[in-house]
């Protein structure tokens, strides 16, 4: 069956290429892009450009945070936002013959890329899930310093340079302390503890991995099960081709996300009943352990999405029959 247009089909669509002090724009119904500056003003006039027609979407990849201001203010003026994975644009413009790589290029490929997908737009994310998200990222590099750091003193036999490095683990350890601190009190606000308790009644589900589920998976609780699991890149993707039958593998998705799924899982396996039943028969079934613990995190995953989806605690029977 032919698919039918949807109702955005009938407007323009918009990519924009940020980098860290300007943005490109491009419409897809155009050749003519526009250059904007990435301060206050430059976005009040970026949005005022995109007002002048009728906007269906406006495309934007993720770019390791300098999309965010952007994203905030067309939210704030209404706008419909959608932030995709830069692997997937960059795969279609290969696909489509583009192969030169520009600001102003891959303005244009982002407006094409709305036009032919129709990718769904994204809610304005809450001042707190902003913060909380921000705070864990911190607190991530913080305790990446202090592994490096503590690398580093196991090799050295000098007494200055190891007095020097121990100083700086124990600054390190004193504000992973104070971030995790902020992280808890955030997490207390009537905004976000009921959800923060709902997942941590899951065993192995702690608090790092419950505060990051809803800092950076806020489509928790609602989408399908199938949705979510392939918005973290949990789902097993089909490597077939002919009569050749591939090993199914997971591919894009939210890396942070999928990371603490990994080490829940882990931990799920000696304390958490129905991931330990799980993972024993995928191994009595004869599959590999990383793929018993995929999909365990992908099981996991569907659990606490059922758990937010029908204001439901963990309870091994209600939620197992219905996932």
């Amino acid at each position: 069956m032919k698919p039918q247009p949807s109702e955005n089909s009938k407007g323009v669509w918009v990519g924009i290429d940020v980098a860290k002090r300007s943005c490109d724009a491009a419409r897809d119904n155009s050749p003519v892009s526009r250059t904007f500056e990435c301060s206050r003003s430059g976005l009040q006039e970026l949005v005022r450009w995109l007002k002048t027609a009728a906007v269906a979407g406006v495309v934007l990849e993720a770019t390791g945070g300098y999309e965010r201001p952007v994203v905030e203010v067309l939210h704030r003026a209404g706008m419909p936002v959608s932030v995709v994975n830069p692997r997937q644009v960059r795969d279609f413009a290969k696909a489509s013959g583009q192969l030169a790589k520009t600001d102003v290029l891959d303005a244009r490929v982002l407006a094409r890329y709305g036009k032919v997908f129709e990718p769904a737009a994204q809610g304005p994310v809450s001042p707190e899930n902003q913060r909380l998200s921000a705070l864990l990222l911190r607190r991530e590099q913080l305790v990446k310093m202090k592994v490096a750091e503590q690398a580093r003193l196991e090799s050295l036999t000098d007494k200055t340079v190891r007095k020097w490095i121990k100083a700086h683990i124990r600054t390190l350890e004193k504000a992973i302390k104070r971030a995790m601190k902020e992280v808890q009190e955030l997490m207390s606000t009537p905004a976000l503890e009921t959800a923060s308790q709902r997942l941590q009644s899951v065993p192995a589900v702690g608090p790092i991995v419950s505060s990051t589920l809803i800092a950076e998976l806020p489509e928790l609780g609602r989408l399908t099960r199938r949705e979510i699991a392939a918005l973290v890149g949990v789902a097993p993707l089909n490597r077939d081709s002919g009569q050749h039958r591939g090993h199914r593998r997971i591919w894009g998705g939210r890396s942070r996300v999928r990371r603490l799924l990994y080490m829940s899982v882990v931990v799920g396996i000696r304390h958490n009943p129905v991931i330990s039943a799980q993972y024993q028969h995928l191994l009595d079934a004869g599959k590999a352990k990383k793929v018993a613990i995929t999909a365990c995190m992908r099981k996991l995953l569907v659990i606490l999405n059922a758990m937010l989806r029908d204001n439901k605690d963990w309870s091994p029977p209600q939620i197992t029959q219905q996932n």
